[in-house]
């Protein structure tokens, strides 16, 4: 091994909360395990944070201190930006531009930036010649992105979908176990930590849309478009939904699904949706529970590829920032090529065009609160007949504590327009009590 190859990859860390502490703890734990696979020391030299007396368990005192962070890219004494701040823009994105344009490597956990300003930053690392990483941004501690780039690498993937949120599935999979209502189990995942005090992102499904975008693009070598990601969260979700899968023999589950597909005018058309769905009890994705993450990956030639593990939490995230440091310890040095940051170069990632969801074919599960009186079953299934819906199932429930009665029923298989055609028809009605509730079947 050359004396090259042996000095120390150097690195600034910027953001000291959970998961920055931990790749610090992480770090010196493992220092030598480190030190043996990559080939060479990592050492942090320096660190910044809003606040520098917190106690964040673990010895800051061998680190410079930066107060503002875009100071550490201009050190000399580093290699490696380390960016844990989070958000979309603002000082995380300055950050990453200043890194990248000051010729350093970059690594970051911050899905929302990379979902909204991924392609840019890459190109710029590409003309720049310094690597851009991201295996924490999605799915915490799975190694999901590496699969996919390296493991996956000679497959045309097909479909990519899974549980990107672990908030959400803590949520459901306790609904499912205690039969209790959505706000209940809200309250007391906030309590646990399991949850933000505004859990928006999460429970809206926008934190689950932008790793889902991230994995379409590397999945199929395309550009990203969180902007086409057609997400709707879990809040309408009832403890009577979550019965009657059960009973139809399904769990709920928030799930991203993205898959790209052609057309007659030869442009890609690139569906990505993140929806609660009804997933088959035999399916692998419903026996994910807690604040478990998954993603299935289906190639044409290795099948059905399923990655499971934590989602979040300090050690999980941190071994991924960490394994992207070490990948960066083996292979770079400046005056050498380096592995585009979606696999294939910005420049021939391919443009799509958002799919159109109503020529799609499946089963799906609806759900209306109704008013209790005569006639407004007959009102339901006209509009299905109208839409052109064919009804599997219909369950009526007793009346509920505001007088509206649940009414819940399985389509047959048929296109999702035909879907949108009922409902549309049943706009405006005062004999729904609310919105009606779509929730699509998962195709095993």
């Amino acid at each position: 091994m050359s004396e090259t190859t042996k000095q120390p990859l150097r690195l600034a860390l910027a953001g000291l909360g959970t998961v920055g502490a931990g790749v610090i703890r992480l770090i010196e734990t493992n220092a030598a395990l480190i030190e043996r696979r990559c080939g060479r020391p990592l050492r942090i030299v320096a660190v910044s944070a809003r606040d520098r007396g917190k106690d964040r368990g673990v010895d800051l005192t061998p680190y410079a201190w930066e107060d503002d962070m875009t100071a550490l890219s201009a050190r000399d004494d580093v290699d490696v930006v380390v960016e844990l701040v989070g958000g979309s823009d603002g000082p995380a994105l300055t950050l990453a531009r200043k890194a990248i344009a000051d010729g350093k490597a970059f690594v970051t956990a911050n899905k929302a930036m990379i979902a909204h300003h991924g392609l840019g930053l890459a190109r710029v690392a590409e003309s720049a010649g310094v690597p851009m990483r991201f295996e924490a941004a999605v799915a915490g501690g799975i190694p999901v992105i590496k699969g996919l780039r390296e493991g996956a690498a000679a497959n045309e993937i097909e479909r990519v979908y899974g549980i990107l949120n672990g908030t959400c599935n803590y949520i459901l999979s306790t609904m499912e176990d205690t039969g209790r209502d959505f706000a209940d189990v809200l309250s007391e995942a906030q309590a646990m930590g399991f949850a933000e005090a505004d859990p928006t992102f999460d429970i809206d499904g926008i934190d689950a849309a932008h790793k889902l975008s991230i994995l379409a693009s590397i999945a199929f070598g395309t550009q990203l478009d969180f902007s086409s990601v057609d997400a709707v969260g879990i809040r309408r979700v009832l403890a009577a939904d979550i019965a009657q899968a059960e009973s139809l023999g399904y769990v709920i589950r928030l799930i991203g699904m993205a898959r790209v597909e052609g057309s007659e005018d030869g442009k890609k058309r690139l569906f990505q949706r993140v929806h609660p769905y009804l997933v088959p009890k035999n399916h692998p994705l419903a026996h994910v529970d807690g604040a478990t993450n998954a993603v299935v990956a289906e190639g044409n030639f290795s099948g059905r590829l399923l990655f499971q593990g934590a989602g979040a939490g300090d050690g999980p995230t941190a071994s991924a920032v960490v394994a992207d440091i070490i990948d960066i310890a083996r292979h770079w040095e400046s005056e050498n090529e380096i592995d585009p940051a979606f696999s294939i170069p910005v420049g021939e990632l391919d443009a799509t065009v958002p799919a159109q969801t109503g020529d799609r074919v499946g089963k799906a599960y609806l759900r209306f609160m109704v008013a209790d009186r005569p006639g407004v079953l007959a009102e339901l299934a006209a509009a299905m007949r109208d839409g052109g819906v064919s009804i599997e199932s219909l369950i009526q429930k007793g009346e509920g504590s505001d007088g509206a009665v649940m009414v819940a029923m399985v389509t047959h298989e048929g296109e999702e327009g035909c879907v949108v055609k009922a409902l549309d028809l049943l706009a405006g009605s005062d004999s729904l009590t609310e919105p009606p509730l779509v929730m699509h079947i998962l195709k095993q």
